[in-house]
């Protein structure tokens, strides 16, 4: 069943490889349903960037996404040389200077990230004043538990007690649960470990169409026609949400 359902794209990728966030690309602009999602989550980042001119803005990982199409300033990069990436860097060793950017932005890359300490701290450092992080990064729930601790290719270690974890590589190297367990379970450590960086903003949601998508190596379920229907009813259920979301929107925020 499941060499059926897989991508033939996905078949046999090394995650590792630097080839690895183009065959992602090419795989989300070859579903219309999961390239509905991804521009979704494009205008959640949109909607909570800083409102002034003249933002210097940062996407971690953007090898595999389409982001600067909508956002054409914004500086793309990845830590591999892929594509057309405007530079090269790891997200825990931010090449930029002191209060220097507005925006930090990622999609599903924070939860790969071994030592989110660094990141913190370099964070704290690049962002000016009012700056933000923007991140759409998985979520644990009663649903989303099962279907990452058992039909997703990344670690899930929702159990886990450090925030750090053994890394094999930037993109097999994961846990999935990590943004759950910075900012929901141990939320009180982080607070006060990274006082400047405060959470403004988590909403929790999307608990079936990234499901329906097949994500970048499943292929997708349902016709591209059934997002609107899908979406009002996930909408429909966020009284218990809760139980149900499979992604956040996570925004920081610098005092």
């Amino acid at each position: 069943m499941k060499n059926f359902l897989q991508h033939p794209l996905a078949a046999n990728l090394d995650l590792d490889s630097p080839d690895a966030p183009l065959i992602h690309r090419q795989i989300i602009n070859s579903k219309p349903f999961l390239q509905n999602i991804y521009q979704e989550w494009y205008q959640e980042i949109i909607r909570n960037l800083p409102d002034h001119p003249g933002r210097n803005i940062i996407e971690l990982g953007s090898g595999g996404g389409n982001l600067q199409n909508i956002l054409p300033d914004i500086i793309t990069s990845n830590i591999h040389p892929t594509g057309s990436v405007n530079i090269v860097l790891d997200g825990q060793c931010l090449p930029f200077s002191t209060a220097s950017l507005d925006a930090i932005v990622m999609v599903d890359v924070f939860h790969h990230l071994p030592d989110v300490d660094k990141f913190f701290k370099e964070s704290i450092r690049c962002l000016a004043e009012k700056g933000r992080i923007i991140m759409i990064e998985p979520w644990i729930t009663t649903l989303s538990a099962v279907i990452y601790k058992h039909l997703h290719h990344e670690p899930c270690l929702p159990d886990r007690k450090s925030w750090d974890f053994p890394t094999t590589g930037p993109l097999s190297g994961a846990n999935l649960a990590l943004p759950w367990i910075v900012f929901e379970r141990d939320r009180n450590l982080y607070l006060d470990r990274y006082s400047p960086l405060k959470i403004k903003t988590i909403r929790i949601d999307w608990p079936f169409v990234y499901l329906l998508s097949g994500g970048v190596s499943m292929k997708t379920l349902v016709p591209e026609r059934s997002y609107p229907l899908v979406r009002k009813m996930e909408r429909l259920l966020s009284p218990i949400m809760k139980h149900l979301a499979m992604f956040a929107i996570i925004v920081l925020e610098k005092e």
